[in-house]
């Protein structure tokens, strides 16, 4: 039996009956009651009955009394029930608020209190355009960087201050990094970059020699479709607003460059397209050992789709969406697939599966290629949730542990199939699992108006605790290393497994013991996913951790990373202080990192979540979708349920005179007379 409390029922009747509301006939038969009263009425009756009889009078005058003028709802109860009743009405109503007690108001705050609330949340905005300008400052010294010393190449050796082409030359860095600056509003790197594809892109295209099907597809093909969209495009933005060439010349250069990449479709003799295609030659064939990576042929329908969109021939999207209705027909493990496939026989290889290189994107793309179809989502693109769906519940039944001993949660690899070893191993390149559960789980809402609304399956709310608990994994691979920069593969400590290793350096980090960094996997190289999905989820949860975490990082990136005479480096080791720098800029720091940056510290009414299903076309860019990299997201076309095409906005158009703001579609806003409304003739 439990000890009892230090004071009795008597003393909490007593401080309820302190705050409980008594009538006045309580108040006055209470007082009779009270011994002291009683001594003092036996001695002066007669006062006693004088002041009683004071009391009933002015009650009797209050009950009688009756006011000249008379309310709608007095005059209808005088009509029906009588003067009489409305006279007793009107006295009860008078006696209640005689004695009804003031309402109780709210506390209030000092003027200075307020002034000083006020200052806060100017100081927070502050904060946060001030870091904002930072990534935009930091994107624009990365671009000075490779404009002074390998403008044209693919990539900056920031070190060396020289160029390199190892994406097959077709000048990477700035078609990846144009929609970036464009969205940063950064005119003079627009004009540069848009100039430069204008005069030489299309003779690289018919010029060069062999190109990867893959990264050809996400980096400059996407962002080529994304410039056409940014700077106009079909029913696109102001074009008035965006420097650089009309809008035509990205699309004519996007769509030859296509041309030459479907041969890597046409040629197989399955679905499944090889790896590697020669532009001048308009010919394709295998990787070395024959193989193509599932995750590579499964992240290319974004933008051939789109293309089919704004071209008008159905011939890319076509060939681009074979390829998932023939992994749809695939044995899979709980929706877990392997990581290679071959394009001769169209059936995986090997048993291996990871959400790591090789295997990360085939499961983003399940939602987003879904979510691209917009309210147009129609019965045959069902079966790309499902897949989703059914992938994300493997996913948490076979490849999520928590570390020891502080309980991180990770995503692990199975390298021998489901019957095999099962591997701590998790990839920088996981890190994009945190921000596609979100998606997955809102559809862009946020997580407040998703539960008011009861939104959220069983499932859902799994993958949203999923999202955040692995979301803070990805942040603490940062934040147990010496420089404050993941490594590009961490191990975790599990019950029954020793991994060889050390940790990260920063012994002041609560998960030193957790994470486990091997000496060959300790680079970085300026990866996007984790900067993506704290992106993400912050628009999501509305929780403020996530900015806090992502500046984190890029102050980490600023710190070390920033080479004064020429951009960014990526890192051999960020165990170390100083850490030894690696001679590369990749172009998606530019492309992606730093874009996601600089959404992150904005204002999430820019570019929300929940209004771009429609209009998400590939790798986030624009779209806060989280998609990989480069394709117009804010902007693409895609039909309502009246047929017309909406789109998406980057700039805010001053009206005339007598003109209004309309919203059509993905934020575009535009100046309309009367009731017209966009693209009518007025617009």
């Amino acid at each position: 039996m439990s000890k009892g409390l230090p004071y009795s029922m008597k003393d909490v009747d007593y401080d309820n009956a302190k705050f409980r509301p008594r009538s006045f006939v309580r108040v006055i038969s209470q007082a009779l009651l009270a011994s002291s009263i009683k001594r003092e009425c036996l001695r002066c009756s007669t006062g006693k009955f004088l002041i009683l009889l004071l009391i009933g009078g002015l009650a009797y005058l209050t009950l009688m009394h009756t006011s000249p003028t008379h309310s709608a709802s007095g005059g209808l109860a005088e009509s029906i029930m009588g003067k009489e009743h409305k006279v007793i009405t009107d006295g009860a109503g008078k006696l209640r608020k005689l004695w009804r007690r003031a309402p109780r108001l709210p506390p209030r705050l000092s003027p200075d209190e307020e002034g000083s609330n006020n200052g806060s949340a100017l100081i927070s905005l502050s904060k946060w355009t001030s870091r904002q300008q930072n990534v935009k400052e930091a994107f624009i010294h990365a671009w000075s960087g490779y404009k002074n010393y390998a403008m044209g190449y693919d990539e900056l050796m920031p070190l060396s201050k020289r160029g390199i082409d190892g994406l097959g030359g077709l000048g990477a860095t700035i078609v990846d990094s144009l929609d970036t600056a464009m969205i940063m509003g950064i005119d003079n790197i627009v004009s540069e970059a848009g100039t430069w594809i204008e005069k030489n892109l299309a003779q690289r295209i018919s010029e060069k020699g062999q190109v990867n099907l893959f990264e050809t597809t996400i980096r400059v093909l996407g962002g080529l479709l994304s410039a056409y969209h940014l700077s106009g495009g079909e029913h696109g933005v102001d074009s008035r607003a965006i420097k650089g060439p009309n809008s035509n010349v990205y699309l004519d250069v996007a769509k030859d460059l296509a041309d030459r990449l479907l041969v890597a479709f046409t040629s197989s003799p399955t679905s499944i397209p090889f790896s590697d295609v020669v532009l001048r030659d308009r010919s394709a064939h295998p990787a070395p050992d024959g193989l193509s990576s599932t995750s590579e042929v499964s992240t290319l329908q974004l933008e051939f789709n789109y293309l089919s969109i704004i071209s008008g021939d159905p011939k890319y999207g076509l060939e681009a969406m074979k390829v998932l209705e023939h992994l749809k027909t695939l044995p899979k493990v709980e929706g877990l697939v392997p990581i290679y496939i071959s394009p001769y026989s169209g059936e995986f290889s090997g048993e291996n599966i990871r959400l790591g290189s090789r295997g990360d994107s085939y499961y983003e793309y399940l939602l987003k290629v879904w979510l691209q179809q917009g309210t147009n989502r129609d019965s045959n693109q069902l079966y790309l949730h499902d897949l989703y769906e059914e992938a994300m519940k493997g996913v948490r039944n076979l490849l999520v542990r928590k570390s020891i001993p502080k309980g991180l949660v990770f995503v692990g690899e199975l390298p021998y199939g489901p019957k095999g070893t099962f591997s701590p191993k998790m990839d920088h390149l996981v890190c994009f699992l945190p921000g596609t559960l979100a998606l997955g789980a809102t559809k862009g809402i946020t997580k407040r108006k998703a539960m008011e609304e009861n939104l959220l399956s069983f499932d859902d709310l799994e993958n949203l605790k999923l999202a955040e608990d692995l979301a803070k994994t990805c942040f603490e691979m940062y934040a147990v290393t010496s420089t404050g920069l993941a490594p590009e593969i961490a191990y975790f400590h599990i019950e029954g497994a020793a991994e060889g290793g050390l940790d990260g350096g920063n012994k002041s980090s609560e998960y030193v013991n957790d994470i486990i960094i091997k000496q060959a996997d300790r680079h970085n190289l300026l990866r996007p996913e984790t900067v993506e999905s704290l992106l993400v989820l912050y628009r999501v949860t509305e929780d403020l951790k996530y900015r806090e975490w992502g500046w984190q990082i890029f102050e980490a990136f600023e710190k070390y990373t920033k080479v004064n005479s020429a951009g960014y480096s990526s890192l051999e080791d960020v165990t170390h202080i100083p850490p030894q720098r690696r001679d590369k800029m990749e172009t998606f720091f530019l492309g992606e990192t730093l874009k996601y940056l600089y959404l992150l510290f904005g204002d999430s009414s820019i570019i929300p979540l929940d209004k771009c299903e429609r209009c998400c076309t590939k790798v986030y860019h624009q779209c806060s979708f989280g998609i990989r990299p480069n394709l117009p997201a804010i902007l693409s076309s895609f039909p309502n349920d009246s047929g017309d095409l909406q789109q998406g906005k980057v700039v805010i158009i001053s009206c005339l005179e007598g003109a209004h703001m309309v919203h059509v579609g993905c934020f575009r806003e535009s100046c309309c007379q009367g009731s017209e409304t966009w693209p009518g003739p007025s617009c």
